[in-house]
């Protein structure tokens, strides 16, 4: 059809730029599975069980034998202090189970295909989920370290120090949430996810600095320990915590992430967000329930 005489001309929509689009789908398949996450409680108040109960056990029942290098034999409090760090860490990436559970869950149930028949940007669906997983993450940290506290945790450093180092944990907790959402494509039920989200943190967590001092390890695992990007987030919590201590070498090994911990546990969420987000975005487009 033509225009008519003294008509206003019609104009055409502009397509959205590719970030703009890809932004806002991201918020809104984010706030889906946030509203989902308020409408069943459950997953979040079990997800705060298990931190929790480790808070507690490590602390009361190997608290007064695992003794901190420069630090008084039975030390609780000193143990207290080192040992904090490491349960942030493993909070935020045992996280990415559950991540890689849901989405397989969407897969499972056809989710993830309407998803693709909208005329959606290109990975938002798991960048959604992701985002999504990351705050209900915070919300975890958020209880943990009142937990913390109430049993005795203390920092030693400014706000900023302090908040800095939950930036840096929660980074790494939204890094390792692109594997579990990768494993959650990969699979084929959400229990398959679940025990592939695990099976491979148990050694990253515990073959690392979070829970004993690698001092104690045989050589070899040593190295293994202080290269582990687990362990240089680890590191950095402790230290803008203040709750390293003093005098103590922060490598066994001379490890470069190890003393310059901060720079390398950001280098290391970087590179496992761009790697793991790149095979996520690409699995995505062919998976199939």
């Amino acid at each position: 059809m033509t225009e008519a005489a003294g008509d206003p001309p019609v104009r055409t929509p502009q397509p959205r730029g590719g970030i703009s689009r890809s932004v806002r789908d991201s918020l809104v398949v984010a706030k889906r599975n946030l509203i989902r996450m308020v409408r069943i409680p459950e997953v979040v108040i079990f997800g705060l069980i298990q931190p929790i109960m480790f808070v507690v056990l490590f602390t009361y029942v190997f608290g007064g034998s695992i003794t901190i290098p420069g630090a008084p034999v039975g030390d609780a409090q000193a143990y207290r202090e080192f040992l904090m760090a490491g349960i942030f860490a493993q909070t935020v990436t045992f996280a990415t189970a559950g991540a890689g559970a849901g989405i397989a869950d969407d897969m499972h149930k056809g989710l993830i295909d309407r998803f693709r028949s909208l005329p959606m940007a290109r990975g938002a669906v798991l960048t959604g989920r992701t985002l999504a997983d990351l705050v209900q993450t915070a919300l975890t940290l958020v209880v943990l370290a009142i937990v913390a506290l109430l049993i005795g945790w203390r920092t030693h450093a400014n706000i900023a120090e302090v908040l800095s180092g939950f930036c840096l944990l929660l980074l790494l907790g939204y890094a390792f949430s692109w594997i579990g959402a990768l494993i959650g494509l990969t699979v084929r039920t959400p229990e398959a996810a679940t025990s592939g989200g695990l099976i491979w943190l148990f050694p990253l967590t515990f073959i690392s600095n979070a829970f004993v001092p690698v001092n104690g390890m045989p050589a070899f695992l040593q190295h293994v320990a202080e290269w582990n990007p687990f362990s240089a987030t680890v590191a950095a919590a402790r230290e803008l915590f203040g709750n390293t201590i003093p005098g103590v070498p922060k490598s066994v090994t001379g490890a470069w992430p190890m003393e310059h911990p901060v720079v390398a546990s950001i280098i290391w969420s970087i590179v496992i967000i761009a790697a793991f987000r790149t095979l996520a975005v690409r699995k995505y487009r062919s998976a199939t329930a």
